[in-house]
């Protein structure tokens, strides 16, 4: 054997060893809550600054083409499980504080599959899964301990959730530290508590077990509806150029957020294992923009709010970092769901996808990572019969029949972000994930590289001169989503047989759906019986309350998941 080939085997063997003897990557996952398509400075707004998601971002890969759900609960039960919502019974609305039904205990999710991969997982903020029991809440379902709030909103400071669902018309304090209320909380502000047991965990773990850190915030979501936008006075100064109010208050939440970022990768730094992590940031569902949901985040130019079908609410802001990506930085035009990061997280560390329950994610790391084709060629935005609304993309084109709130959020809603300011590279380059990468040797791109990323991962629109609008309560829209984001030009009179695909393809997926889980809401939860806390009543109210599993085979066995109806 000549001494070349001699060397690359050794290279080979010494290689293998290496990465057989690795240990698995620590996995920090971070959701934030409906956080807009134009509120990152990487996708072209120069409004607010968010300069350490920013540099994770153009570090890392940002996902230009990645979709979530259109609203909170069938999104976060997609990413806990790998199953679309109409798979779980999670497809309708959203799950409230007196509802005694939850995502299916039968159903495994992401932090029981890692346990088997011997990873310590934590839960820090918004569970929003189900309550009514002890059996369905965060450290029933895989993880180690929990700090957060188990409803879908609260106030940021006194911590109480409001929820205005008859008969139920609920006022209670939501915060809890594992199963216990956590009163010592009360007037501290979520985002900084959030922030601060995240890096209390991260530098208290033990480096050599493998770490799962769900960080999933309550920013920027709105508060009580006294009260929906709350910030730091400090926070919400430093956007004083910001003339609406409302959008300033908004300005503030989302300094708070990327500031938490921040500060949890700084932690990652000093306890020396950023080295060693993946790192994926996700918005949960689009924004709530223009006074939607008392909110004003900005999707422009992309059409719709959150709880829409449209682009608008259900295009995610999002990206992943890590040195194990090998065709960072980029921009990726592969097609992703949120519901793959199951899968794609399982394979990054080592699992293998074949002992997987059945389920729609599809493992994308490979295709991430070395810049392959996506396996994915379509998805389903959802069906819901209730509201008779549906939407699929396959390919390059989007079916949608029907629309939410009689057509009143359909709409395209700014700021668009573009003028007025200057891109600060400045602020950039002194982030604390700047000064964090640059200690691990891995300097933020040039300048140049980033302004190339930013145009690539902007999303600009021209309207056709002949253009046909879409009028989702008169009829059937189909667009040719790649060509035209903003969905400006229905061509459904123009390709009858495109859309008798896609209907048929949504026929499919209606076939494999299962019933919608909701349960009408209890009055025995009401918060005023409770010590005005909203807690899992069904394990302490006489004769308790009916069971939500269903029998997971029967419920599965007529199912095409998503990789069954590509084929």
């Amino acid at each position: 054997m000549k001494g070349n080939q001699l060397l690359s085997l050794l290279f080979w063997f010494i290689s293998n060893q290496y990465a057989s003897a690795r240990k698995p990557p620590h996995v920090i996952l971070i959701v934030a809550d409906d956080l807009g398509w134009n509120d990152v400075g990487f996708h072209g707004s120069n409004q607010i600054p968010t300069p350490n998601i920013d540099s994770l971002a153009y570090s890392g890969i940002i996902l230009q083409n990645y979709y979530v759900d259109p609203i909170c609960t069938p999104s976060r039960s997609a990413l806990m499980t790998g199953k679309h919502p109409i798979h779980t019974g999670l497809q309708s609305n959203v799950l409230v504080g007196a509802a005694p039904y939850a995502l299916p205990t039968n159903i495994k999710v992401l932090p029981e599959y890692l346990k088997s991969l011997n990873y310590k997982s934590h839960s820090v903020g918004k569970w929003h899964l189900g309550s009514y029991s002890y059996k369905v809440t965060p450290t029933s379902r895989g993880f180690l301990s929990h700090t957060g709030y188990w409803t879908g909103h609260e106030d940021y400071y006194d911590h109480t959730a409001q929820e205005l669902y008859g008969p139920v018309a609920g006022w209670g304090y939501d915060f809890r530290r594992n199963m216990s209320v956590a009163w010592g909380d009360y007037g501290n502000y979520a985002t900084d508590i959030f922030t601060d047991e995240a890096v209390n965990i991260i530098n208290h773990h033990n480096v050599d077990d493998p770490l799962f850190l769900y960080l999933a915030h309550l920013a920027v979501h709105s508060a009580n509806t006294y009260s929906p936008l709350q910030a730091p006075q400090d926070a919400i100064d430093r956007h004083s150029y910001i003339k609406d109010e409302n959008r300033r208050k908004f300005s503030g939440m989302l300094y708070k957020l990327d500031e938490s970022v921040g500060k949890v990768v700084e932690a990652l730094k000093k306890k020396k294992i950023l080295q060693d992590c993946i790192i994926v940031f996700t918005t949960d569902n689009g924004g709530p923009a223009a006074g939607f949901d008392l909110n004003h985040a900005s999707n422009w130019p992309l059409r719709g709010v959150k709880d829409t079908l449209w682009e608008g609410g259900v295009r995610g802001a999002s990206f992943v970092w890590s040195p194990m990506l090998k065709s960072a930085p980029r921009v990726s035009k592969q097609m992703m769901n949120i519901q793959d990061w199951l899968p794609t997280l399982f394979s990054a560390v080592g699992g293998k996808t074949s002992q997987l329950d059945s389920m729609d994610g599809m493992d994308m790391w490979d295709a991430l990572s070395r810049d392959k084709e996506s396996p994915r060629n379509l998805m389903l935005h959802n069906i819901d019969e209730e509201r008779l609304i549906s939407a699929v993309r396959v390919g390059e084109w989007k079916l949608m029949k029907g629309t939410t709130y009689g057509g009143a959020w359909d709409s395209w809603y700014g700021p668009d972000g573009r003028t007025g300011r200057d891109y600060n590279m400045t602020d950039l380059h002194n982030s604390k994930v700047a000064q964090a990468l640059a200690s691990l040797g891995v300097p933020m791109p040039s300048d140049e590289k980033i302004v190339a990323l930013r145009k690539e991962a902007d999303v600009t629109c021209t309207k056709p001169a002949k253009a046909s609008p879409c009028k989702p309560t008169q009829q059937v829209c189909l667009f040719k989503i790649t060509e035209d984001p903003c969905e400006l030009n229905n061509l459904v009179f123009k390709f009858p047989d495109i859309v008798k695909t896609l209907e048929g393809t949504l026929r499919m997926f209606n076939s494999t759906a299962v019933p919608p889980g909701n349960k009408p809401i209890d009055p025995r939860a009401d918060p005023k019986l409770w010590d005005y806390t909203w807690t899992n009543w069904c394990d302490y109210v006489e004769g308790g309350c009916p069971d939500s599993v269903r029998d997971g085979a029967e419920t599965e066995k007529n199912i095409l998941w998503d990789l069954e109806l590509q084929e």
